[in-house]
């Protein structure tokens, strides 16, 4: 399955089709389609004259907000609450799942911060371990983070799915499937995964996942979701409550009738009041990836990758730290260079976003690149 890479330049990117920029940064933040833009543009109208529309308008996009990641993670809507960031979903994890004094919670070292700490926090609050595997080669190491399962106390495993720095890609299905086997909590943050690649939550056998939105599903700052899995939600108590957490609050007539019960489902872990206008926009990438059909941007990310690791292995004065391995990685792409600073400085000045993390200049092409806005990105990042 493909799609038209050109026509979706036109009609969602025209910037990039009038080559005004070449973005390969959307493992920073990702830019919003034209049909984002719009669907923001007509909320913000409506939100600065609010009688002129109905509350439902807004209140849709928290339908779409819960169901729309659903669809593209293989999950219910019901397992889906609506965030501002990973970080809160990933504190969701670390605030909501039973932990003792005295367990331990796996992690990777080389993890980004929003996957660090909040465990940090839960070791301090309740004396939790958090381990930290050694990586291997600057890459996450996943038969020792497998051998770590197997230690005193382990109670979660948590890890990025796609490493920020490298760019590694962990095999979830593995990790998921010896976590279930030993009766361990997986936690998954997946922002750097989701939008370049395809994930299934239930054949990961994955417990919580957590991902913003901002990044390769290109929608607005401060939008994002968890995934609790269903068995887990009546279990586990919200570590913050809001005032839509609870149906005694469905009723706007009737707020006074206080019962401390909360939604079966995911909701229970949502704080309102969202970002109503935001949301409309994170409705429309969203449904933009369901209708190009995620296997085909995985697709068309995946030999935008394959062409970054074909002109690496061609040169002696780059080396290529994303594993080369197509199972191994997803859109970001880490390349160590001799001097970091004036590639990056070659990049900015032929009109390249990018980024440079850990000893690499990082290059995240998506859905609407092309190979010729790699040859102009290659060519300055290394000129011969």
């Amino acid at each position: 399955m493909t799609y038209d890479v050109e026509a979706l330049r036109a009609r969602e990117f025209p910037w990039a089709a009038r080559g005004e920029r070449v973005y390969l940064d959307h493992a920073s933040t990702g830019p919003l389609p034209q049909r984002a833009r719009d669907a923001q543009a007509e909320a913000n109208a409506y939100r600065a004259e609010p009688w002129r529309i109905g509350f439902e308008y807004f209140w849709d996009a928290v339908l779409q907000g819960r169901e729309l990641p659903a669809r593209l993670i293989n999950a219910t809507p019901e397992e889906i609450a609506i965030t501002t960031n990973t970080s809160q979903g990933v504190n969701l994890a670390a605030r909501t799942l039973p932990f003792a004094p005295g367990d331990v919670v796996v992690t990777s070292a080389g993890e980004f911060p929003a996957n660090v700490y909040p465990w940090m926090a839960l070791e301090k609050a309740r004396g939790v371990t958090l381990q930290m595997v050694p990586m291997r080669d600057r890459l996450p190491d996943e038969d020792a983070i497998l051998a770590a399962l197997d230690g005193p106390r382990v109670r979660a495993l948590t890890v990025s799915w796609v490493s920020f720095a490298s760019g590694a890609r962990l095999d979830l299905a593995r990790l998921g499937r010896a976590c279930r086997e030993r009766g361990i909590w997986f936690v998954v943050d997946a922002i750097q995964g989701l939008g370049a690649a395809v994930l299934d939550v239930k054949a990961c056998h994955i417990d919580i996942l957590a991902s913003g939105t901002q990044k390769w599903l290109l929608s607005p700052w401060g939008t994002g979701f968890a995934y609790v899995r269903h068995e887990l939600i009546a279990d586990l108590d919200p570590p913050t409550v809001g005032w839509l957490s609870l149906p005694a609050s469905a009723d706007f007539t009737r707020f006074l009738n206080y019962d401390l019960t909360y939604y079966p489902d995911a909701r229970k872990f949502e704080v309102f009041t969202a970002p109503m206008h935001d949301l409309k926009a994170m409705g429309a990438s969203l449904g933009l990836f369901l209708e190009l059909g995620p296997a085909a941007v995985a697709a068309h990310v995946a030999s935008l990758a394959d062409y970054v690791v074909a002109w690496c292995e061609g040169r002696r004065d780059v080396r290529l730290i994303t594993p080369r391995k197509h199972a191994r990685r997803a859109g970001v792409m880490s390349i160590a260079v001799d001097d970091l600073q004036a590639a990056s400085a070659r990049l900015e000045a032929a009109g390249v976003s990018h980024s440079v993390r850990e000893g690499g200049i990082r290059l995240s092409p998506h859905l609407y690149n092309t190979t010729g806005d790699l040859d102009v990105a290659l060519a300055a990042l290394a000129p011969r």
